[in-house]
């Protein structure tokens, strides 16, 4: 609890700093609250666990590793905003403030054992979002996409609301143990209980940007700031999940033959969706958002496949996604602030102008690839090897096309890199900034090191 309150008090303490001017204070003051969070973090990790403030949380393992993941992620991010937000507005203290509290509510979803503390979590991380994603005022794509976060967003909770409203109703509690209790003890389960499920779920694949209900992530990924794009694409997918992945392994297990092929429909088409339409685009950046929409698709296996390995599978792709997409929306801030433009052609030439730019790009496609040697290829390993435990061969066969496909459009941002010519005329790369260097650098080297050792993040969760 001690990581929540820091952030708490941290994301007030910004305001103020805002609000007497020190500029230059915002970037230090942050990061040394995240290290304090983080810090509290895993001070609690060798302690027993149980749920605290009467069932409302609980700090085990699992919410630990992910929200010190959601910590160290949002630090890597912040590291580039220096310039970054300087450039886009004079006003910055509110920037930082509404990620603080957005991480706030991630972390309170990663650890919720009441039904309540969800919906609290999740609404806290989701409200500062729909102004992150509007705050550049006078740009018509971010007023655009801030409102169809919003309306998307609104109908969202609705389902979560109902599903929780159906559940409660069928059980009489809104805390996880009470509800793993009724399910497994109940005569019968009450059909208001399958209602709360479906409503649930669909809520729930909203959050994460699962196919059908992906409609608003690519308009809202593109009209947003970049790194508020990167922040919901990494810290917000990877704490949605484990709110999805800590209801179904604790309460709904034993009725996964009834939420089984539900959730393996809504997988199929959000492979299909998210791979097919990130094949189609000429924008870099819809591509990632496109791109995000499939391997939501990936994560969801360890969810068909519910196990003991499934915690670890997740936090090794969520790692290995996480890494990689800071990386390439770091080098998509470097590129487009030169180029003027986010489409595949400004990226044509830059390992001759940039090396060590177009290195680390390189690494990432790959990792998002899947290719061996990198985190990404043991992501996708231990994905697939949940799937072939419980023998879903056609799932497995769908997944490997899908995978292919990717390879296509991630390649594609290699060969403009390496195998095709700037054109004349084009606009000259200035030194890299120490903060990219730094926060790049750092992700692919952490990249390559849990491709080659994975152990490294497994061992956390055993």
């Amino acid at each position: 609890m001690g990581a929540i309150i820091t952030l708490c008090v941290l994301g007030i303490l910004l305001l103020y700093l805002g609000l007497f001017k020190a500029k230059n204070a915002l970037l230090p003051v942050t990061l040394i609250g995240l290290l304090v969070a983080l810090g509290f973090t895993l001070s609690g990790w060798n302690t027993e666990a149980a749920p605290v403030y009467n069932g409302m949380v609980v700090f085990d393992r699992f919410a630990l590793a992910f929200s010190a993941l959601c910590l160290i992620i949002t630090g890597l991010i912040l590291l580039l905003s220096k310039e970054y937000f300087r450039t886009i507005s004079d006003h910055i203290a509110e920037y930082y403030c509404l990620i603080i509290f957005s991480l706030t509510g991630a972390l309170l979803v990663n650890a919720y054992h009441n039904f309540a503390m969800l919906f609290v979590g999740i609404e806290i991380m989701s409200v500062a979002l729909y102004i992150l994603v509007g705050i550049r005022k006078s740009d018509f794509a971010s007023n655009e996409a801030a409102l169809k976060y919003f309306l998307m967003g609104a109908f969202s909770t609705g389902f979560l609301l109902f599903g929780i409203t159906l559940m409660y109703g069928a059980s009489g509690t809104f805390d996880l143990e009470g509800l793993r209790n009724y399910v497994v003890s109940a005569e019968e389960i009450s059909p208001l209980f399958y209602g709360g499920i479906l409503l649930m779920l669909c809520g729930l694949c909203f959050k994460v940007g699962a196919a059908p209900f992906h409609f608003w992530t690519p308009d809202v990924y593109d009209g947003a700031p970049i790194l508020i794009t990167s922040f919901m694409s990494t810290v917000v997918k990877v704490a949605s999940f484990v709110g999805f992945l800590r209801l179904f392994s604790t309460v709904l297990v034993p009725l996964d033959s009834f939420w089984t092929p539900v959730l393996l429909t809504v997988v199929v088409i959000t492979l299909f969706v998210g791979n097919i339409s990130a094949l189609l685009q000429s924008s870099f950046k819809r591509m990632m958002a496109y791109s995000s929409i499939s391997h939501a698709g990936y994560m969801l296996f360890a969810i068909v496949a519910i196990g003991a390995s499934s915690a670890a599978s997740i936090f090794i792709y969520a790692t290995a996604y996480s890494l990689a997409s800071v990386i390439a929306f770091g080098a998509l801030i470097l590129v487009k602030r030169k180029t003027g433009s986010d489409q595949f052609e400004s990226f044509n030439g830059l390992a001759k102008k940039d090396p060590w730019l177009a290195f680390v790009l390189t690494i990432a496609m790959l990792s998002l690839a899947g290719i061996p040697l990198t985190a990404g290829f043991i992501g996708k390993f231990m994905m697939f090897n949940n799937v072939m435990e419980g023998y879903n061969v056609m799932l497995l066969v769908l997944a490997a096309i899908n995978a292919a496909i990717a390879v296509y459009y991630y390649l594609h941002v290699v060969v403009c890199m390496y195998f095709k010519t700037e054109e004349p005329g084009g606009a000259e790369y200035q030194t890299v900034t120490v903060n990219y260097k730094i926060v790049l650098s750092v992700a692919a080297i952490l990249t390559i090191a849990l491709g080659i050792y994975p152990d490294l993040l497994l061992s956390l969760l055993n």
